[in-house]
């Protein structure tokens, strides 16, 4: 966290057009700076001076992902980490064949979703509720594992429990709140909370992790100082913004 406030990182988002204003909010408070450009015309160049991109299929069309697949060979070249939120994954064919051509022809570091979302990219035969996971009869901790070491990247899972893993190592979050189910957008937000800490550290494990467990732990805050979604979703931000290493420290409940 106190890399995102130093370094400032600027994170290009394609990203779900219901949740854009809270995604670019959260990178804003962390410390970074957020972008949001989704012509084909100037992903590439944006993408070129960014340091992490954002792919989010909430709000899919066939335009958009040309201009997803036009940003993710501009960022592979830089070098920089891709997130790919799989929005949605499970619920129709097009969101379906777009995460497997996106994972397919483009180099993408975090795969990020909920336990039907990545059960769907990992191959399972399972069904999404459209963007809210269904139950998944699985070993999650094992389905995360595989699917990193079969993409070659750090997969996140979100839920009651979050998953993150690299294939080689696996942490569990335990932190949030209940009412984070009740706004929409708070999946969304997590994703942009890990490209901008996977910005900053090279331990894309670690930066998903450390990026969930501070929005997570801004979201308990949120939760004391608010009387329902309305008040907490206002009070994330401000929670972001004051957080400290003492309450992070005292707070995070993560382990290996």
């Amino acid at each position: 966290m106190e890399k995102v406030r130093s370094e400032k990182p600027l994170i290009h988002h394609l990203t779900n057009w219901v949740t854009i204003y809270d995604c670019a909010n959260i990178v804003k408070v962390f410390g970074g700076s957020p972008i949001m450009a989704h012509a084909p015309e100037e992903v590439a160049e944006m993408s070129g001076i960014a340091s992490a991109l954002v792919l989010n299929i909430g709000t899919l069309t066939v335009a958009l992902v040309k201009s997803m697949k036009i940003a993710c060979a501009s960022a592979n070249k830089k070098g920089i980490p891709v997130v790919l939120d799989a929005c949605g994954a499970g619920a129709t064919r097009l969101r379906d064949k777009s995460c497997f051509d996106l994972l397919d022809e483009c180099g993408i570091e975090i795969i990020k979703g909920n336990a039907s979302e990545v059960a769907r990219i990992a191959g399972e035969d399972v069904r999404t509720k459209g963007v809210d996971s269904s139950n998944i009869d699985k070993d999650l901790k094992e389905l995360a594992k595989k699917l990193a070491r079969k993409r070659m990247c750090t997969v996140v899972i979100t839920g009651k429990e979050d998953i993150v893993s690299d294939g080689n190592k696996t942490f569990i979050i335990k932190n949030g709140h209940p009412l984070m189910a009740h706004i929409v957008g708070t999946g969304c937000m997590a994703t942009s909370a890990i490209a901008t800490f996977a910005a900053v550290e090279k331990d894309l494990a670690l930066a998903a992790t450390a990026g969930l467990v501070c929005f997570e732990i801004a979201c308990e805050c949120a939760a004391r100082q608010s009387k329902g979604p309305g008040s907490f979703k206002e009070k994330i931000y401000d929670c972001i913004y004051g957080l400290d290493k003492k309450t992070l420290n005292f707070m995070q409940k993560v382990y290996l």
